[in-house]
């Protein structure tokens, strides 16, 4: 596990290019900024690499940073030389006088970035393509460290290390995410099955738990993979975690302790909750919780239905077919009469709170998160006017498996994550969508989260939902997604400059979400029920023994 911790920039006050020639400048690309550049082949320029050519802008030099987009062999052996396999290539150019060996060069096209404004912290496009023949360096490490987050080193603001440039090697240039940035401005974590999703959302719950942050965190866990996370504090993760008095909490929450105060739900929770209700059983029950809500914060299922029957007369059949719907909807553990009045032992700064959500339905699960998570909004709305200051901090949602809480569709928790996500950053209140079926998610919550952090995804129709939802992610990056392996990403949106392709750090806490060995289970298991079963046989010939011992 990692236990280095690597030290943020401190300014940008570095020189962009580094003292490596990478290229020559051939001409112009087909758009008007692309250019493409020569590369001799023992030179390793690849896709989302970063290098830097330098120009005139209003007659003051610029070094201006370019992504490269695409790398394509210029001049090799011929064709024919390599036709017959069981020649060597080598043998006939040597013969024939053509050089051979070392002769291949590569075409490698970039679009530019742009000049670093110091002023504006952000690039500017010079307008301006390098000349043909001129020099392409790459880009220094540490310009990149501090250039390609969208930060400001001045101040104390936290930064996430998520990991390092994918085209570096690890520990070269370290890709650091602004905390202010996503979480206000909401986060998406995409990845198909296996790429190593849930694994990068615990390498940004650990950073956003690290003293330089000390976040405010819920985390809604569908299959129990964060059971790991209170490793933070063990004394082998002490410096990373720790600072003076600070040490992080965890609390997970397990199934059986998770419930659903009655009196936090709304009249469409109810109707949600019910069978087809009738009109005249929508206007019973709307008067009766209507007038419950209004007296008291403690209501309980028989409370419903005995105000339904105060509102609608005891002899009602409207009443009494909703006392059967409320009983089998609110009759259950999972709901309770009191209302949740302290917010502060589900969250506080410094502590990540985990939902373990692995035994409710998903219905349950979407319920829940309409609850709790529009309770949390309203006292941050209180917070925020200075009518309540139990919840007087920023608040930091993940949800795991986020198309089944934000489905293209129906859901009760999809309401109040619209809200959050349009309304939220005023109030201090960020969301994290972690979902591996982009297209199944609800298109105005995707494109709502502004970065954007998108691993391997094969599934064309969620290629298709990032790239009609994520306009921050130029094409070139995007066509990337496919060809990922498990741990690299494309790391986009309002919490970086520009888009970089990365290499997801390791954690520092063990990881929770491991697939399961499925040839290991099963002959664990069959070892487990031989010896059941031989167990069995044994207690049963002993049985029998002592039966044949007994006199007459």
């Amino acid at each position: 596990m990692s236990g280095d911790v690597p030290t943020p920039p401190t300014s940008r006050d570095v020189a962009a290019a580094s003292d490596t020639v990478v290229g020559t400048v051939e001409k112009p690309g087909d758009s008007a900024d692309e250019f493409q550049f020569i590369v001799p082949n023992d030179i390793d320029v690849r896709t989302g690499e970063f290098v830097v050519y330098d120009t005139v802008v209003e007659g003051e030099q610029r070094d201006v940073l370019a992504r490269v987009t695409n790398t394509e062999q210029e001049r090799g052996l011929p064709g024919d030389f390599l036709a017959d396999p069981a020649v060597e290539p080598d043998e006939i150019a040597g013969a024939l006088g053509v050089p051979s060996g070392d002769v291949e060069i590569d075409r490698v096209t970039a679009r530019t970035v742009g000049y670093f404004d110091e002023d504006l912290e952000t690039f500017t496009n010079p307008r301006s393509l390098p000349d043909p023949g001129s020099r392409v360096h790459l880009a220094d490490d540490e310009f990149l460290e501090a250039v390609l987050p969208n930060a400001d080193w001045q101040s104390d603001s936290g930064l996430a290390h998520v990991g390092w440039l994918l085209n570096r090697p690890a520990g070269d240039a370290n890709v650091f995410l602004p905390v202010d940035d996503f979480s206000s401005t909401h986060l998406a974590i995409l990845a198909s099955t296996g790429s190593g999703k849930s694994y990068t959302a615990s390498v940004v719950i650990e950073e956003m738990m690290r003293p330089q942050s000390r976040a405010a965190m819920l985390v809604f866990d569908p299959h129990g993979e964060y059971d790991t996370l209170p490793d933070v504090r063990k004394d082998e993760h002490a410096s990373v975690f720790r600072d003076g008095d600070y040490t992080p909490e965890v609390n997970i929450i397990q199934p059986d302790e998770i419930n659903i105060a009655i009196p936090d739900l709304n009249y469409g929770d109810l109707l949600a909750l019910l069978d087809g209700p009738s009109d005249r059983m929508k206007y019973v029950l709307h008067d009766a919780w209507r007038n419950l809500q209004e007296e008291s914060n403690d209501i309980s299922v028989h409370d419903i239905v005995a105000e339904c029957y105060h509102v609608d007369g005891e002899d009602s059949d409207t009443a009494s077919a909703l006392e059967w719907r409320l009983q089998r909807a609110l009759g259950r553990d999972l709901f309770v009469r009191a209302a949740r009045e302290e917010l502060t032992d589900l969250v506080a700064p410094g502590q990540v709170t985990v939902l373990k959500l692995n035994r409710l339905s998903e219905e349950d699960q979407q319920m829940l998160a309409a609850a709790l998570l529009r309770k949390l909004y309203e006292a941050r709305e209180r917070a925020m006017r200075g009518d309540d200051d139990r919840l007087d901090f920023p608040l930091f949602t993940l949800l795991e498996e986020g198309h089944r809480f934000a489905p293209d569709g129906n859901a009760r928790s999809l309401g109040i994550l619209r809200t959050i996500l349009s309304e939220g950053r005023k109030f201090g209140f960020g969301v994290g969508i972690i979902s591996q079926r982009p297209s199944k998610l609800d298109a105005d919550v995707l494109s709502q989260c502004g970065t954007q952090v998108i691993m391997q995804i094969q599934n064309p129709n969620d290629q298709q939902a990032i790239r009609q939802s994520v306009e921050s992610a130029g094409e070139d990056v995007l066509d990337e997604l496919p060809g990922l392996t498990p741990g690299q990403a494309v790391i986009a949106g309002d919490a970086m400059n520009t888009p970089v392709l990365a290499r997801i750090r390791e954690r520092h806490t063990r990881h929770g979400a491991e697939s399961l060995e499925a040839t290991q289970e099963w002959r664990d298991s069959w070892d487990e029920y031989r010896e059941e079963q031989e167990r069995g046989v044994t207690e049963a010939y002993d049985d029998d023994e002592e039966v044949d011992d007994t006199p007459l």
